[in-house]
């Protein structure tokens, strides 16, 4: 009787202080019920003002087309992408113009522009999302180690990345780019390695001013580690301006794999791309200029979308951003 009781009263003990356990004093559930409700409800408000951005939906729709035409290359394509037509020549052995069969015409070796077209899109999403992801993620973690530790490790980082800046991004590609052997993945990491100083750049930036807000030192008072500092208080507040940076680095990594693959030391053939189609006619131009325009026009929407992308998010995150390049 009395071991009843005694349970009876300790439950009602545990149903007496869980609601102050939940609400009453500061606890884990609680603390992730408030953030993952903030969080939802910014992205809501995030999401409206990006649907109020025409120009903004209309990049979204041009990236929309192109990931979906490269995903589906095989099936929204009439041919293999290195198949040589012998009809697809003149008699003098000139390529065709767009016609029927061949929509937008075929190229010097006969064979359709349409589907390396579609093809060229998986390369440049390829090498887009992987070179560009990687920079991000280079610049990121330096930015927010140097912006937060500051002293003698933020100035070697940040002069390392001033070295790097001080060098023609595109030369340092070429000089990579001409050392290693040029393939898909060795041109992403070429990419990779220039382009990650802006982003480093803007997040050093970034968390030095993060660093000194009030919650920082709060939270420092409070005994928390620095790595639950940059992963709790600080890395969330600089996700709008990695998003921001990640979309807009890729219409910025498609227009180097282009230039790469123009100047010959970008993806090699026969692996299609849009800057090695317009390498390989370069000498066409004049008399077939469909194999000119038509890569060219892919690369201008393409990476127009991404751009175009990019400002409307950085506008729907940030409002007081509005119209500032």
């Amino acid at each position: 009787m009395v071991y009843l009781n005694q349970t009876a009263y300790s439950k009602k003990r545990t149903y007496h202080f869980l609601p102050k356990i939940l609400f009453g004093y500061p606890s884990c559930v609680t603390t992730a019920l408030v953030y993952f409700s903030s969080t939802q409800k910014k992205m809501n408000e995030t999401w409206k003002r990006f649907k109020r951005d025409k120009v903004a939906l209309f990049g979204g729709t041009v990236i929309v087309i192109v990931v979906t035409a490269a995903l589906l290359a095989p099936w929204v394509t009439p041919y293999d992408p290195h198949e040589q037509f012998f009809d697809g020549l003149t008699l003098e052995g000139a390529p065709l113009p767009p016609n029927k069969r061949f929509p937008l015409g075929t190229d010097l070796l006969g064979r359709d522009l349409y589907t390396r077209l579609v093809y060229g899109a998986r390369t440049s999403l390829i090498i887009g999302i992987a070179a560009n992801a990687a920079a991000v993620l280079v610049g990121t973690l330096l930015g927010i180690i140097a912006g937060y530790l500051g002293g003698w490790v933020g100035n070697a980082i940040m002069r390392f990345t001033d070295l790097m800046m001080a060098f023609p991004a595109l030369l340092l590609a070429i000089a990579l780019a001409s050392i290693l052997t040029p393939s898909l993945w060795i041109v992403a990491m070429v990419i990779a390695l220039v382009n990650w100083v802006q982003t480093a750049r803007v997040i050093y930036t970034q968390t030095l001013s993060i660093a000194e807000q009030e919650f920082i030192q709060a939270a420092r008072a409070l005994g928390a580690t620095p790595i639950r500092i940059l992963w709790v208080h600080i890395l969330p507040h600089l996700i709008p301006h990695i998003m921001v940076w990640a979309t807009l680095g890729i219409s910025v990594t498609v227009l180097f794999e282009a230039t790469l693959s123009f100047l010959g030391i970008g993806v090699q053939p026969p692996t299609p791309s849009w800057g090695g189609i317009i390498f390989e006619s370069q000498s066409y131009f004049l008399t077939a200029p469909w194999l000119v325009i038509f890569p060219g026009i892919s690369i201008l929407l393409f990476a127009l979308g991404f751009n175009l992308v990019g400002d409307g998010l950085r506008d729907a995150m940030d409002p007081t951003q509005r119209g500032r390049n």
